[in-house]
């Protein structure tokens, strides 16, 4: 198979992957959209690693070293959000002290 059918072929799964996605979170509920965060951060936790292995290939030219980083960059700011997002949910079902009242 020649390059440019290899690029075609990757561009049309990355293309029809990107229109899946978007179907299917556009079909979640908004109240589970906090717990499909956080099941992705398992899934990004992946994607980390393989980034770094990516990006630390003694074979690798620079383009792979440039896009494992940033594959490591944005994962890595997707899992942080993801535990903050879930963190800030939790918090929601924590009981609150009552504030006690100042005498005047």
């Amino acid at each position: 198979m020649s390059h440019n059918a290899t690029l075609v072929i990757e561009l049309t799964i990355l293309v029809l992957a990107i229109f899946l996605g978007v179907e299917v979170i556009s079909k979640v509920p908004t109240l589970l959209h906090t717990p499909l965060m956080s099941g992705t951060n398992a899934i990004h936790g992946i994607v980390i690693v393989g980034a770094m292995l990516v990006a630390g290939m003694d074979e690798a030219d620079g383009l792979t070293r440039v896009v494992g980083f940033v594959a490591v960059v944005l994962a890595s700011a997707n899992v942080v959000g993801g535990f903050v997002v879930t963190d800030r949910m939790l918090e929601m079902f924590k009981k609150r002290e009552p504030r006690e009242r100042n005498p005047d």
